[in-house]
């Protein structure tokens, strides 16, 4: 299992207060942005060198567990 608890973090007054990896100012957003766009996670981490690999997953475990909180049951 993945877990994003020291990688992603949300500071009041850093990037709007969105979900950020390890405090950097390259938010969750921008990630799983570029992903969408097509970008593999080797082109990420090479336009952004202080991303590691560990960094992408956690993203996308983030989003996940986000969306699945976010679930609304119709009955």
């Amino acid at each position: 299992m993945i877990t994003y608890g020291d990688k992603i973090t949300i500071e009041e007054g850093k990037c709007g207060g969105k979900p950020c990896i390890r405090g950097m100012r390259i938010t969750v957003y921008d990630v799983l942005d570029y992903l969408a766009g097509g970008m593999t996670p080797e082109e990420i981490l090479d336009d952004f060198p202080d991303l590691t690999m560990e960094d992408i997953p956690a993203c996308l475990q983030f989003a996940a567990d986000r969306e699945r909180s976010q679930m609304v049951v119709a009955g």
